[in-house]
């Protein structure tokens, strides 16, 4: 009788205390199981679930970060450049009317490529997806317009080539050097943003008279800006290349040593 409650006693507790650790563990995300169980605890399937899940839910919460304000105009940016092709080629493409629902279209587009870089820094909202989304909004929305522009005749394709050329190849630049730095946005680079947009802006509209010589003069200025600011990233772009080889060369060394 007293050999009977001592073996199930003792039966018992080696049995109730892990699986007291593991309900604990799961209850945590599997951290306790196999500190509870030892060897023979890590190895049952049932403490691999906790840290699955743990996997799962972190995802979870990285995709839904995903729908922040500054990401959303970003695809509000997306889908405004279908909408602004078909604006812009209605009718032939050169009823006024059309042409001020493109030229409406695309400026809401540069108005949300100011604010969704903003929102992103200043709120911590920065994502891969804005990383990688944000660059290709900005070239699709003015490489569309240029391109569009210069089909219909208003434009010349020079001035199309050497724009979107300049764009595609810093673009280019920045991952050829990103292994030694950041090449930063000058001041210069946002005047040259500014200053396209503003002269596409009103190539898209129908402007006649003093206000067509004047859109004739912002996009001359648009392109040397386009050209000045290409070359002063390729100068930075040597520059941090030399640097980041020169910094990679003394920590050799200095390992070495």
């Amino acid at each position: 009788m007293t050999g009977v409650p001592a073996s199930a006693a003792g039966g018992a507790s080696p049995a109730g205390a892990p699986g007291k650790a593991s309900a604990v563990g799961a209850a945590k995300g599997g951290g306790g199981g196999p500190k509870a169980g030892g060897g023979a605890e890590a190895g049952v399937p049932g403490g691999a679930k906790p840290a699955r899940g743990g996997k799962i839910a972190a995802a979870a919460v990285n995709q839904a970060s995903v729908w922040n304000i500054a990401n959303l105009l970003t695809m509000l940016r997306l889908v405004l450049v279908p909408a602004f092709v078909a604006l812009m080629l209605a009718d032939g493409g050169y009823d006024p009317a059309w042409r001020s629902l493109a030229w409406a279209a695309f400026a809401i587009a540069m108005i949300t490529d100011l604010f969704d870089g903003h929102l992103a820094r200043a709120y911590d909202l920065v994502t891969d997806f804005g990383k990688i989304a944000d660059p290709i909004a900005d070239k699709a929305i003015m490489g569309a317009a240029l391109i569009c522009l210069s089909a219909l005749g208003d434009l010349p394709w020079w001035v199309t080539a050497v724009i979107l050329g300049r764009e595609l190849g810093i673009t280019l630049l920045r991952f050829l050097v990103i292994r030694y730095g950041v090449i930063p946005a000058s001041r210069g680079g946002k005047l040259k943003t500014l200053t396209q947009g503003v002269a596409v802006g009103m190539y898209i509209l129908a402007l006649t008279g003093w206000l067509a010589t004047l859109r004739f003069w912002v996009m001359a200025a648009a392109v040397v800006l386009t050209v000045v600011t290409g070359l002063d990233y390729v100068r930075q772009a040597i520059v941090l290349r030399r640097q980041g080889i020169a910094e990679r060369k003394a920590a050799l060394e200095e390992t070495e040593a």
